[in-house]
């Protein structure tokens, strides 16, 4: 029988940053389990179904002010879980 873990998850959604996988680098060097994923990928079914324990916004070269600027899909803001925002993300 193989046996199988289930662990929190804590999703990191990719504005454009260069050093997001350097934050993803320090969690799991804490032993965080994280995923990269980039803005234009994460869409409301894919959040229903990775179910994230919690969320950053990665920093980006974009400005909040522009038109068309990168958003996260509002159902993260709906999700109850604990949101940090970093440079461009924290705009968001």
């Amino acid at each position: 029988m193989i046996e199988t873990s289930e662990h929190d998850r804590l999703l990191i959604i990719d504005f454009g940053s260069q050093v997001t996988q350097l934050i993803a680098r320090r969690l799991r060097e804490l032993n965080v389990y994280c995923e990269i994923h980039p803005y234009q990928n994460v869409t409301d079914a894919f959040l229903e179904d990775f179910a994230p324990k919690a969320v950053i916004f990665s920093g980006g070269p974009a400005s909040v002010i522009d038109d068309g600027s990168p958003r996260p899909p509002e159902k993260v803001f709906d999700l109850g879980v604990p949101i940090l925002g970093i440079c461009y993300g924290q705009q968001v």
